[in-house]
């Protein structure tokens, strides 16, 4: 697949990851975002986090400023005009993803493929601001995307099946390991499996059955699981956790995604998790 240019837009916590993956595999990534300032803000983040890598013997300097020259600054979405290949970063709310989407469309050339991040909205409804549905697909990347080898990959209504080749092609350049989904579904494989357990984890505390220290250390003596649920609860952030459980509840109808009232608390009180500093632990 010929592509040199990648187009990142969202410059948040996995956008910029996404970015510095992109970076790191040798392509050339432009992280946009509606102002530039956070795009700045998010390369200072990637920098840090590679500093320390250099510090810690794990990478030569030289090979960091390298990966940083790769990654380009965007205060708009222009740069679309001059990238082969396109990720999508942004909040998780339908009429922002595809506001960008429909501004994508009429920037890109028309053979670039448009790929949404998205946990839990409908591919097809974001694909429907395009008039490319054929070229729109998830790739959906797990934090962080430096690390996790995982890319699940799903379809909306009208992909095209060459479409989703390329976005399984993509992901193996970036050194992933892509699952591919049969059919659209909402949220796909790990989120709906991870959101239920997640959920009766929180409320297993709220009903005092334990301390959410003792529920993780538990799952991960027990379960052999490598990090406890209110720890990747930490690391996911409640907001983002609960706003794909309201999806998934309404788009299902079902009454095992809903959540318990202390992930509310937590989020009304700013505890939104490690992004923050405080979540279910303290950070700080």
């Amino acid at each position: 697949m010929a592509v040199k240019k990648i187009l990142v837009v969202g410059a948040g916590n996995m956008g910029a990851g996404i970015a510095q993956l992109c970076a790191q595999q040798g392509f050339d990534a432009v992280l946009s975002d509606i102002s530039l300032d956070f795009c700045t803000k998010a390369k200072e983040r990637i920098d840090k986090g590679l500093q320390k890598r250099v510090e810690k013997g794990k990478m030569e300097d030289s090979e960091r400023v390298a990966i940083l020259s790769r990654i380009a600054l965007a205060g708009d979405l222009t740069p679309a005009r001059e990238c082969d290949f396109v990720i999508e970063s942004v909040l998780e709310q339908i009429e922002i993803k595809r506001k960008v989407f429909t501004q994508l469309d009429e920037m890109a050339g028309k053979d670039v493929i448009f790929c949404t991040n998205t946990t839990s909205l409908p591919i097809s409804e974001i694909a429907e601001a395009t008039r490319r549905p054929e070229k729109v697909v998830q790739m959906h990347f797990f934090n962080p995307p430096t690390i996790m080898k995982l890319v699940e990959i799903m379809p909306g209504k009208k992909t095209a099946p060459e479409t989703i080749k390329a976005a399984e092609e993509m992901a193996k350049l970036l050194g992933k390991d892509p699952v591919v989904c049969k059919n659209e579904a909402p949220a796909g494989i790990v989120s709906r499996v991870l959101g239920q357990l997640l959920n009766e984890a929180t409320w297993l505390a709220e009903s005092g059955v334990a301390e959410p220290a003792d529920i993780d250390k538990a799952m991960k003596l027990g379960a052999n699981h490598p990090m406890g649920p209110f720890e990747l609860l930490d690391l996911i952030g409640l907001d983002v956790h609960r706003a794909k459980m309201q999806t998934l509840a309404a788009a299902l109808n079902d009454p095992r995604y809903k959540h318990p009232k202390i992930v509310d608390k937590l989020i009304e009180e700013g505890r939104l998790g490690k992004k923050v500093g405080k979540g279910f632990y303290d950070y700080e």
